[in-house]
């Protein structure tokens, strides 16, 4: 029985993508990322636990696995980002997949995963 050969391309070869304010930002946008069907992994999650310990400028970044999913990454992060400048304008909101109602500071239905709709 022969092996199937793996190209260096299909290999994972991480990539940094994003350094987050705090653990629940990094959660956020790797949720998001996904349900792009981008694959990330947040390392640094629990460094700042140790602080005092260690440096104070300690904060979970988000990686991108495949090289090839970084340029779309960034633009996705961009657009995330300055959608979020705009959250408190837009007040709460009701989630169209489960009806969940949603608070302002939220751009996933913390109930499903479902992105707030783009506004009118």
């Amino acid at each position: 029985m022969g092996s199937i050969p793996i190209t260096r391309s299909k290999l994972p070869h991480m990539q940094q993508l994003y350094q987050a304010r705090d653990r629940i930002e990094a959660q956020i946008l790797h949720d998001f990322l996904d349900r792009h069907l981008i694959e990330t992994t947040i390392l640094g999650d629990y460094l700042s636990g140790a602080i005092g310990e260690l440096p104070a400028d300690i904060y979970p970044t988000l990686w991108v696995i495949y090289d090839g999913d970084l340029d779309r990454a960034r633009e996705l992060v961009a657009r995330f980002l300055r959608g979020s400048e705009h959250r408190g304008e837009l007040g709460s909101w009701t989630c169209e997949s489960c009806g969940e109602t949603v608070s302002e500071g939220f751009d996933l239905c913390w109930r499903c995963g479902q992105e707030r709709p783009a506004p009118a």
